[in-house]
């Protein structure tokens, strides 16, 4: 009790930059003293003593402004900065190193009865004034902007934002395969709309997205086409492809580039 007591304090001087010293912090974070009496009640609840783990938590919400329901579960190390407004509901879960701000809602989306709250994994930082609602999960390291509203799944080092929220950024670890592929298909033909998408509505990033994709089967099933009709004997015309590597406005592709090739030579094929 002690220990965890010893990490939900010295946890703040990481976190936060203001706090000065150990007795500052226990006389005068409401964060820290939310914490504690969840603690107590959760403990409460566990040992069966419902009502009295509700009563502490009452008391923690009317010293704090801190609503934490003693039935969910909290992880090592996790801090509440500022706090004023923080709810977290009766079937969240929360991992080890967490951080919530002010204005937080860890909520339900339903009144049935059951898992109907987020579950955050390790390393999440929930922005002040953000909503994440039903029996969700925020991946490790996850990551939501103030005042979003997530209603989905959010993948591992993810960044949320928006209304409703949006992933705007991924660690490279954490993109899929097919993003990949639409990456390295965009380089190839010169495409460079990944350099904007976080800035663009999602209905664009998926048109692009869709775009990209067949193009690339377009690609393959014309390559695959023309290999079946050598193979059966056909004659296929090499016709040249114009470089589309990216160019600046203006610039008039030269005649290699084009395929025309220098006067007297052959067009270049293009593999």
């Amino acid at each position: 009790m002690f220990e965890r007591l010893r990490e939900d304090i010295r946890i703040v001087f990481d976190r936060d930059p203001a706090a000065r010293t150990a007795f500052e912090v226990l006389t005068t974070y409401p964060g820290v003293h939310a914490v504690l009496f969840y603690r107590l009640g959760h403990w409460l609840w566990n040992s069966g003593l419902k009502w009295l783990a509700r009563f502490i938590s009452t008391i923690g919400r009317w010293l704090t402004g801190i609503e934490i329901h003693p039935a969910a579960k909290i992880g090592r190390r996790f801090f509440i900065d500022h706090g004023m407004g923080v709810v977290i509901g009766e079937t969240a879960e929360i991992g080890d190193d967490c951080t919530l701000y002010h204005g937080v809602t860890l909520g339900g989306t339903t009144w049935n009865k059951g898992k109907r709250h987020p579950t955050l994994g390790n390393d999440v930082v929930v922005g002040a004034g953000a909503k994440v609602l039903g029996p969700i999960t925020l991946a490790d390291g996850a990551r939501v902007g103030s005042n979003a509203v997530v209603v989905k799944d959010v993948p591992a080092g993810a960044t949320v934002v928006g209304i409703p929220g949006r992933v705007v950024r991924r660690e490279p670890d954490a993109v899929d395969h097919a993003e990949q592929r639409r990456r390295a298909f965009a380089k190839k033909i010169g495409f460079d709309a990944y350099g904007t998408t976080q800035d663009m509505p999602d209905p664009v990033a998926k048109a692009l997205d869709r775009m990209l994709d067949h193009v690339h089967a377009m690609d393959n099933k014309m390559e695959a086409m023309c290999a079946s009709m050598k193979k059966a004997g056909m004659e296929v015309e090499n016709v040249p492809l114009p470089d589309l590597g990216p160019c600046e406005i203006g610039d008039e592709p030269s005649p290699k580039a084009a395929g025309q090739g220098a006067p007297g030579e052959a067009p270049v094929e293009k593999s």
